[in-house]
């Protein structure tokens, strides 16, 4: 079984993941959600909808802006530096929603829509850079540990906001001082990614009409479907069962609140107790891969969601969501980990940008999809339980799907 090779760049790399973790954990999921459907706006299902919008507005952002700006990191040779400016815009603006109370609808989203954005994009531009620091047969229990310990990045937060929001100050001051609280890990545990990882310098493309330049490489690798056929097939598989994943980053605190009454308290107590699954999920996973392969792994962690959403639906109490809770977790970390390493084996060494680039497009498209379609329905129906069935739907599809993919066909294209 081969090992992985550290290095201090590798290091660096695992480290933003870590970092990054204690906003997706406290601002997307768990206590900004919370805060903005139930005390920003206050209208039951009307914050739901509100959310995903939010969600979907930042998204149409990145899928339109991702492309250019990999043109432009290719070009001037500049995604380090790229992935510091979005990193402290997402740091900024989490800070700034300490300025966001009561009744403050617009003001809440567009900080969180900019920070959103901000994080989505320092995304696509660090994982770009899994190919270049790794060897092949390292990918996946590089991605997978990176993922894992992203995990501990979030469970650390966990820990440290708990006492903060136990405190239930007046004007809501412990949910806004957990944001700001939030900034500062990112900013603290970003550095090590800052400082070492290092800048590639590769063929400078000739184009320096980036807006053009963008898209035209994004058409241009959709259109070599013939050549890359088994990566087109594997992202249609990624977009439909992103979909589902996204919508369970996105509300399950909301639909834990909303469907059985669970305070900040109770939620935070829920994520501790999920989050170390989704720790083992990806460790695990990350091994997994290298025994069976990346298509294999994700269809067995596909097959888990399928629990997980059936047990959502039906669950009655609050322990009951507790154990649904633990099984997301085991797959929330195995399943994200095995999909950045299956496109990173199915990308050619001289094309990471660019397809990191489509990977985040196909990303986003389904950012904006999944979180749209669940929160409308929950306006509509007045009732999240509808909700779940869209989840489950887009598990379903994406599942059937993959099996169409041939994983060996995909790692022989990115080789020729």
């Amino acid at each position: 079984m081969q090992k992985i090779k550290f290095t201090k760049e590798k290091i660096g790399w695992i480290f933003y993941d870590f970092s990054n973790q204690s906003f997706v954990t406290i601002i997307v999921t768990l206590l900004f959600s919370i805060y903005f459907k139930d005390i920003i706006v206050g209208q039951e299902e009307v914050g739901t909808a509100l959310w995903g919008r939010a969600i979907s507005i930042s998204m149409i952002l990145v899928a339109c802006i991702a492309p250019i700006m990999g043109a432009i990191a290719d070009y001037t040779q500049t995604r380090k530096k790229l992935l510091i400016i979005f990193s402290y815009i997402t740091i900024i603006l989490t800070m700034m929603l300490y300025f966001v109370n009561k009744g403050d609808v617009f003001l809440g989203m567009l900080f969180f829509i900019i920070a959103n954005f901000g994080y989505s994009m320092g995304t696509v531009l660090y994982n770009s850079f899994l190919p270049d620091i790794a060897e092949k047969q390292e990918i996946g229990r590089l991605s997978g540990l990176s993922w894992g310990l992203s995990y501990l990045g979030g469970l650390l937060s966990l820990f440290v906001i708990y006492p903060i929001i136990k405190l239930d100050l007046q004007e809501h001051l412990s949910y806004r001082y957990s944001f700001v609280i939030v900034g500062l890990m990112f900013a603290i545990f970003s550095l090590p990614t800052f400082l070492w990882l290092k800048e590639r310098k590769k063929t400078r493309e000739q184009q320096k009409n980036f807006i053009f330049g963008g898209f035209k490489r994004i058409l241009e690798t959709a259109k070599n479907v013939k050549k890359y056929k088994e990566l087109i097939k594997f992202l249609f598989s990624f977009f439909l069962y992103t979909n589902a994943i996204l919508v369970v980053v996105f509300f399950a605190a909301i639909y834990g609140s909303s469907r059985f009454g669970m305070t900040s308290m109770d939620m935070l107590k829920y994520f501790i107790i999920a989050q170390p699954s989704s720790f083992l999920g990806a460790a695990i996973f990350g091994h997994v891969l290298e025994r069976i392969g990346a298509k294999n792994s994700i269809n067995i962690t596909l097959i888990i969601w399928f629990l997980v959403i059936i047990g959502a639906y039906f669950c009655s109490t609050i322990n009951q969501f507790y154990l649904v809770g633990v099984g997301a977790g085991f797959a929330m970390g195995s399943s994200q980990a095995n999909s950045r390493s299956l496109l990173a084996l199915f990308t050619p060494i001289n094309k990471t940008t660019e397809f990191f680039g489509f990977y985040s497009v196909i990303s986003c498209a389904a950012s904006i999809l999944g979180p749209l379609i669940y929160g409308e329905i929950a306006r509509i129906t007045n009732d999240q339980r509808n909700s779940i069935l869209s989840i489950l739907i887009f598990f379903v599809l994406g599942f059937i799907f993959l099996q169409f993919v041939d994983e060996k066909k995909g790692q022989e294209a990115a080789r020729s």
